[in-house]
């Protein structure tokens, strides 16, 4: 009889960087033309962001916001050696990474046997050192699962779920951070060298209408106006049926499973609303209620313009996840939520188990 543990979890880049770099993203935004002078002034913040900022620009501030972010990540690990499960499903966005302008699917099976890759190659092109002091040229090995991805992509296929699978990641491209940084910070005191749990990847079309048309990423409002907008992602209540699929897949076997979501949830940069200055917490805070009160049926059916005007796009990771649980009947035994108006993006972190077991 299969046994499951599901978790929740951030895979914010910056965090990969330094303290002084972790603001980056907001003074990059600060810098754009477009956005009005009022708006990019510090005195008309919110006294919550004033203080973040301060007068150093949120250094002192990045430093509380990563101990959290560590803390929690390391409740995450300890629940996930607890359990010691012979497979690790990720739902991670990719974000114009393994799928550009040749094809972009809704859901993708990586059936991706070890894979080695650099984990700081996106604070290299940022100019950052990484928080570890290691070289720029630094590996880790991913131990992915091939042979079990491949069994998982056709149950869901005779299941009824049609979902695309891949054997190999797309050539001089990173490898997708969402997977990545999951094992990255899962691991964080040895920055992801001291893994060796397997992995099979499920990547989520998060980006949507702006997959191609931002290349998944940054934007200025200029590019924002002139922009023709891709076709829609999946929605939260299909994101919800594949978890569903993904946890039926998996009961009948013998293993031991942890499904776990990797996303921040609203982000700043694709919150046209605030000038992608702030995240939405009222919006996520919303949400998080519904979460942590178990109100799936209200949860799934959140309209997809809803998540994307808020900038949520990657919070369809963990659609999947509480598909899964949903499905299953794990409970909810712990989860916490950091907000931030200066670091692009609110973070949640939750453990699910069996019985209510911890």
């Amino acid at each position: 009889m299969a046994h499951f543990l599901g978790l929740g979890l951030t895979h914010y880049p910056l965090l990969a960087g330094t303290d002084e770099h972790m603001a980056d993203l907001l003074r990059w935004t600060l810098t754009d033309p477009d956005i009005p002078a009022p708006a990019k002034d510090p005195a008309t913040w919110p006294a919550s962001m004033q203080a973040e900022w301060g007068s150093d620009g949120g250094l002192a501030a990045a430093a509380h916001h990563r101990k959290l972010l560590v803390e929690n990540l390391a409740r995450c690990r300890d629940a996930l050696d607890d359990f010691a499960p012979d497979i690790v499903v990720v739902w991670g966005d990719d974000q114009y990474e393994n799928f550009r302008e040749e094809v972009v699917p809704p859901f993708c099976v990586l059936a991706y046997g070890d894979v080695d890759v650099n984990p700081f190659e996106l604070m290299t092109r940022r100019g950052s050192p990484n928080a570890w002091s290691l070289p720029d040229d630094t590996t880790i090995t991913l131990h992915g699962d091939a042979e079990g991805a491949r069994r998982l992509a056709d149950d869901l296929i005779s299941s009824g779920f049609d979902i695309a699978y891949s054997y190999r990641k797309r050539s001089e491209a990173p490898f997708p951070h969402a997977i990545l940084n999951t094992q990255l910070f899962l691991d964080y005191p040895n920055a992801g060298s001291r893994f060796d749990y397997r992995l099979i990847p499920i990547t989520v079309n998060c980006y949507g209408q702006h997959a191609i048309a931002r290349q998944g990423g940054l934007a200025r409002f200029a590019e924002i106006a002139d922009e023709q907008l891709d076709p829609s992602g999946p929605t939260p209540a299909r994101c919800f049926e594949l978890g569903r699929a993904v946890a039926q897949a998996f009961r009948s076997t013998d293993l031991r499973v942890a499904l776990v979501a990797s996303s921040s949830w609203s982000h700043a940069f694709l919150t046209d609303k605030t000038w992608h200055i702030t995240p939405d917490t009222d919006a996520d805070l919303r949400l998080y209620q519904l979460f942590v009160d178990r109100n799936y049926s209200t949860w799934k059916a959140t309209p997809s313009h809803d998540i994307v005007a808020s900038g949520q796009h990657e919070m369809l990771n963990w659609f999947c996840l509480t598909g899964a649980v949903d499905e299953l009947g794990l409970d909810l035994v712990w989860s916490e939520f950091v907000t931030t108006d200066v670091f692009n993006s609110n973070k949640c972190f939750a453990v699910f188990t069996e019985g209510g077991a911890q």
